[in-house]
């Protein structure tokens, strides 16, 4: 069946349960007609599963789903404790997100990896770290990676009862710039593109200057281990703030405001899960990164292992059955 014929069939009894939605938000009955809401949602996602199955268009899967989510925060607000949510997401929900929002996540993975290139052209031409990075800042990482230090990558001296200190430093910086580089999405994406693309080539200019001056030891060794779900996670918020860009960007037959309205009920979903992998990577960042009396070869041993169960969890526990969350 063509898009334009489902949609068609289908529109009053979409905007029925769009109006019972609304009665039953603000705590009324549902005047719209609908008796039986319970079938009326069932109703919903077969149509939202029939819409995806055919590949009709992102706005039209979009609305239903939207629609899905709220049906099913009406249905189940009152049995669903707030613990078994947040663990039906952390187990299904945010892995399964990820992968339908794959096009966004590839984008500003591409972005992001501008730190790659970045630090290939500084390993070539070491003089270019002063284009992006002062001469205090350059010396201030090269104290924080020197191999004679104490703790790696921190200022100074400190001990480990000053491990909580650093983990809510950590929080606070990560979760800032994953905030920003989602914010930016409202700037019909430059904002993110921004973001994606500064922090890509600032992270690859340290790299590969650190690399070039023989510090790649103690800098590779530091990163590997937090970096699975601190790297994941910037990219994940990138992908966030794509998806509201392009909702601003190209509406559809919507207007702006729906259109976003719509993208962000997912985008703000996936900063959610981004924001729980930044607490999980300052954790490591702060207990595990900086310590100096263990190996960087069972670092690199920890490291990997790190980055094979973020990318297990996303492609294992992202399969299965499309629901709302």
């Amino acid at each position: 069946m063509k898009q334009s014929h489902f949609e068609a069939r289908h529109q009053a009894e979409w905007r029925a349960f769009s109006e019972s939605l609304e009665a039953l938000e603000k705590g009324r009955k549902t005047t719209s007609g609908i008796s039986d809401f319970p079938a009326a949602y069932r109703r919903l996602c077969q149509h939202l599963a029939l819409a995806r199955s055919r590949g009709y268009s992102s706005h039209s899967v979009d609305y239903l789903e939207h629609l899905a989510q709220r049906g099913h925060q009406q249905l189940y607000r009152h049995r669903s404790p707030l613990a078994g949510r947040l663990l039906g997401f952390v187990l299904g929900g945010f892995p399964r997100l990820v992968l339908e929002e794959w096009r966004y996540v590839v984008a500003a993975s591409l972005l992001f990896l501008s730190l790659l290139g970045m630090a290939a052209l500084v390993l070539a031409f070491p003089e270019l770290i002063y284009s992006l990075v002062s001469t205090t800042q350059v010396e201030q990482m090269e104290a924080m990676y020197d191999p004679a230090a104490r703790r790696l990558g921190e200022f100074g001296t400190r001990g480990s009862g000053d491990d909580w200190v650093m983990f809510g430093y950590y929080v606070m910086n990560n979760i800032g710039i994953a905030f920003q580089t989602f914010a930016g999405g409202l700037l019909f994406g430059l904002g993110t593109l921004f973001y994606l693309l500064f922090n890509g080539l600032m992270i690859g200019a340290i790299a590969g200057h650190l690399t070039g001056i023989g510090y790649h030891q103690p800098f590779w060794s530091f990163v590997i281990g937090h970096g699975a779900f601190e790297l994941t996670a910037i990219t994940l918020a990138g992908a966030a703030g794509l998806k509201m860009g392009a909702a601003l960007i190209a509406p559809g037959r919507f207007t702006r405001g729906e259109a976003l309205r719509i993208a962000a009920s997912r985008a703000v979903r996936l900063i959610a899960g981004a924001t729980l992998m930044l607490l999980i990577a300052a954790f490591v960042e702060a207990y595990w990164s900086s310590m100096t009396f263990t190996s960087p070869q069972v670092k690199y041993a920890v490291g990997a292992l790190l980055w094979l169960l973020v990318g297990l969890y996303f492609t294992v526990c992202g399969r299965g059955r499309h629901a709302p969350e």
